[in-house]
């Protein structure tokens, strides 16, 4: 039976803590946040220890894993510390947001010798591993070009995330595209030029990029472009617009991620996504499987990934492009 604790009870950590509750071969064991009503709403729900603080946690409650589902900006002291205590690791994506936090986090996790995996939940996602599958087949022929457009509406960052202005979307959204464009490819990044604008959120009171473009350029000169924003308006009939087109050499796959065949119309019209909710009391979708696949994963002794080498390429090709964003020039990776 595999403990396990979690440090961030919001959104993420409660969706971690649920989907692992009676899941055969785990057991949720604490919860952790520096919010008390958070760690008290996880930790009353589904019976756990509670803290305030991760040392604690660790030092007082028998663990083998710890997710780490603290905001993009705040994972680097809970994972060290718990890379130091020898336990395996599922990190929300993106790893990291600076290189200092990014080096520390690799040195701790190769220097303790444990597993780690980072939260790429897309790999889980039906459609992308659909379109990883293909291209790894050969059906595709050589991938020449990708694109692919992840957006929110407004209501990710003014009410979603009270930490939206620390955030951007190419944290919270590229992490993603980033790595399903190099997964999809099997090819490195290794330039990057983008280009944005900023002004709406910073005009409602939250000082970060409206929209960001970002072209990619792997090793032998194919391309992916990228477009993520959080300025969607609230009367879209889903929060989130994921649509991803991939052109090879020998064929071409569309894929929309917003309607998934669901539509509602009531006092607004909504696109409901199949991809979560429950069957038979039983959290479904991406999230709740690739945290299902850690500890399988870990209690089968079979090796993780995506780990945190991609985890790590994946937020310096972000880092690359925020530097493009504030210079205007192309930036190497």
């Amino acid at each position: 039976m595999l403990k396990v604790g979690i440090v961030g009870g919001g959104i993420r950590g409660q969706m971690y803590a649920q989907s692992l509750h009676d899941f055969p071969g785990a057991e949720v064991a604490a919860i952790c946040d520096i919010n008390p009503h958070c760690a008290h709403k996880v930790a009353d729900q589904f019976g756990l220890a509670e803290f305030g603080d991760h040392r604690i946690m660790l030092r007082e409650t028998r663990l083998d894993a710890v997710i780490v589902a603290t905001p993009d900006f705040a994972h680097r002291e809970a994972v060290v510390d718990a890379a130091n205590a020898g336990l395996h690791l599922l990190i929300e994506k993106p790893l990291a947001t600076t290189e200092a936090d990014l080096d520390a986090i690799v040195d701790a996790v190769h220097s303790a010798g444990v597993q780690c995996l980072v939260g790429f939940e897309n790999r889980w996602n039906p459609a992308i591993r659909r379109l990883h599958d293909l291209s790894h087949s050969g059906a595709l022929g050589d991938v020449l070009t990708q694109n692919i457009m992840l957006s929110n509406t407004y209501y990710v960052p003014l009410t979603m995330l009270t930490w939206a202005a620390k955030s951007s979307p190419a944290w919270f959204l590229m992490s993603h595209t980033v790595d399903a464009a190099t997964w999809v490819a099997a090819k490195a990044v290794t330039s990057v030029v983008a280009r944005g604008s900023r002004g709406r959120l910073s005009a409602l009171g939250v000082d970060t990029w409206d929209v960001i473009h970002a072209l990619l350029t792997f090793a032998d000169g194919t391309t992916a472009n990228l477009t993520s924003s959080w300025i969607l308006p609230q009367s879209a009939p889903s929060i989130v617009d994921f649509k991803y087109q991939v052109i090879g050499s020998e064929s071409a796959v569309d894929i929309d991620l917003q309607d998934q065949s669901v539509r509602v119309s009531a006092e607004r019209h909504t696109w409901p996504g199949l991809l979560g909710g429950e069957i038979d009391g039983r959290l479904q979708g991406p999230p709740t499987w690739m945290v299902q696949s850690f500890v399988s994963r870990l209690n089968a002794g079979e090796p993780l990934g995506p780990g945190v080498e991609e985890g790590a390429r994946v937020s310096r090709v972000v880092l690359a492009i925020l530097e493009s964003l504030d210079t205007g020039v192309e930036v190497k990776v």
